[in-house]
């Protein structure tokens, strides 16, 4: 009977397997996922603020990454810009005061000799490199020396990846669906894509990100409006596309041969590194609470994602899954 109700839980991405401290009301433990891709969901991530209300993050539609410390980093467009996490949820910092409010979208963390750094896209057409504290070391504009933005006009991007030799990949996805390379200084460099549904092309290259497979770097794109993962090489030649499982992507990250994938249209989704599924976590079953930013606090669902936008991995193998909410929503989800 416990075997059948875990694979029927597996197939919703939800497990209920056990009630603790039901004298103090506390909340059931909750598993999604089964065997070795189960995960608890954590209940009272991140921690309450001074006054023991929720931690209010305002809209998250951005990404999230995990530094060497096991620190969280949660965009929102928010004052605050960037929320900054311990692993048990307890806030450190923010970057409020940085100009980076209204519009953080895409985030990478790279380690650089004995510091590690963020790169981050801002949607009103900003390419930047921050410390960890939040101050911008450079930052760059649109790629005026590609000639694809007359004007300047119609650069948003959204992606942000960098390469081992410092190099740094911007994904146009929310303007003209390019690819753009920069050099570790922000000098321009090339550009490939377009908007397309041919291997290489793109309708909204919303995250991206750097995958060594086969003893190289490849970039691995979330083509969004094409349904598909893709992987590159860094000059944009196309490698391959993984269709199985994917709806609408948004984000990825990898541990130990393990890909997430953020899907906007309500669930996670964990592949293996030749494209196949191993799990769907916390489907949203309900079509009208899927791929939506407006669910209040009220009605965010506990063990369901509603439109998830990005994910990251921890040291441990947590998984931080932000959704796309204008009430704002991160989730920790704690390997069994």
């Amino acid at each position: 009977m416990i075997a059948r109700g875990f694979a029927f839980a597996a197939l919703l991405g939800v497990g209920l397997v056990a009630q603790k401290g039901a004298q103090e009301g506390a909340q059931a433990e909750l598993v999604l996922g089964s065997g070795e891709h189960a995960y608890d969901w954590v209940d009272g991530w991140p921690k309450p603020d001074a006054e023991g209300a929720p931690l209010e993050l305002g809209y998250t539609h951005g990404c999230v990454v995990v530094d060497g410390d096991d620190n969280v980093y949660v965009e929102t467009n928010a004052e605050q810009a960037v929320f900054v996490f311990d692993a048990d949820g307890a806030l450190l910092r923010t970057f409020e005061g940085r100009g980076l409010e209204d519009g953080l979208h895409g985030l990478c963390l790279v380690r650089e000799g004995d510091d590690e750094f963020l790169y981050a896209t801002h949607l009103k057409g900003r390419v930047l490199k921050l410390d960890l504290t939040g101050e911008i070391v450079w930052e760059v504009g649109y790629p005026e020396e590609s000639g694809l933005y007359p004007g300047g006009e119609r650069f948003h991007p959204t992606g942000v990846a960098v390469a081992s030799n410092g190099d740094v990949f911007v994904a146009d996805g929310y303007g003209r669906h390019y690819v753009h390379r920069f050099d570790r200084d922000g000098k321009y460099l090339a550009s490939f894509g377009g908007t397309g549904t041919a291997l290489g092309e793109f309708k909204n290259p919303h995250g991206i990100r750097i995958e060594t497979l086969f003893g190289r770097e490849l970039l691995l794109v979330a083509d969004r409006e094409n349904r598909r993962l893709q992987l590159l090489t860094l000059e944009g030649k196309p490698v391959r596309a993984m269709t199985d499982g994917i709806r609408r992507p948004c984000g990825t990250a990898s541990k130990d041969g393990v890909w997430a994938v953020a899907d906007i249209e309500g669930r996670v989704t964990l592949l293996d590194e030749k494209g196949a599924v191993l799990a769907h976590l916390g489907e949203q079953p309900d079509p009208e609470k899927a791929d939506t930013k407006d669910v209040p606090p009220a009605e965010q669902e506990r063990g369901r994602f509603h439109s998830p936008h990005a994910v990251a991995f921890d040291s441990r193998g947590a998984l931080y899954v932000v959704d796309w909410l204008v009430a704002g929503r991160v989730t920790k989800l704690r390997p069994r």
